[in-house]
């Protein structure tokens, strides 16, 4: 009677103090900035909340996973690699909510990298044009149509100098970029 006594007192217990962990700490990834917003991913889905703070407020719905949030320039569209039906693209947004419009229709994975100077297209990396499924960098326009691929052999990730003549990139892929107790070794060089 005392054993089945002190295994119920240690299910309630653990019980308790799995509820009491709810309302810790959650994580918030990948976030974007612009002049007014805050934009980030949480549970799959967009999220948008003002730079002083306050509460959040979803921008997309449960029916896919989103990530990769990018505020265009001027801060009013937001571009993000979605995952609807089982295939990963490019989507836009506006950064105040509404319907995700998708931009590109290729079969293989295509990832948000950020967006051309002037906002008029999103950079994004994919192994599309690639011998060996390595990744490289491409832009489309903000209203879809045939990517362009940027002339370099492979990058994952890029972003272009203030005066568009440059692009800073990284020519190899992280192979584990979420690695616990890293000590070094795969850090990313960057080329320009």
């Amino acid at each position: 009677m005392r054993k089945g006594l002190l295994v119920f007192l240690l299910l309630i217990g653990t019980a308790v103090a799995g509820l009491a962990q709810t309302g810790g700490v959650t994580l918030f990834q990948q976030p974007a900035v612009n002049r007014t917003h805050i934009v980030f991913v949480y549970a799959g889905d967009l999220w948008s909340v003002a730079r002083e703070g306050g509460d959040a407020r979803r921008l997309t719905t449960g029916v896919g996973e989103e990530a990769d949030p990018f505020f265009s320039p001027d801060g009013t569209t937001i571009a993000f690699t979605g995952q609807y039906d089982g295939n990963t693209d490019i989507y836009v947004i506006p950064a105040t909510g509404g319907v995700p419009r998708r931009l590109t229709y290729h079969p293989g994975e295509d990832l948000v990298a950020g967006w051309t100077n002037d906002g008029k297209r999103i950079l994004f990396s994919s192994g599309r044009n690639s011998f060996s499924n390595f990744p490289r960098l491409f832009t489309v326009g903000t209203q879809g149509g045939l990517p362009e691929e940027v002339p370099l052999p492979m990058a994952e990730r890029g972003s272009f100098s203030p005066d568009g003549n440059y692009i800073a990139y990284e020519p190899l892929i992280q192979w584990q970029p979420e690695w616990k107790r890293y000590r070094g070794g795969q850090t990313d060089k960057i080329w320009l």
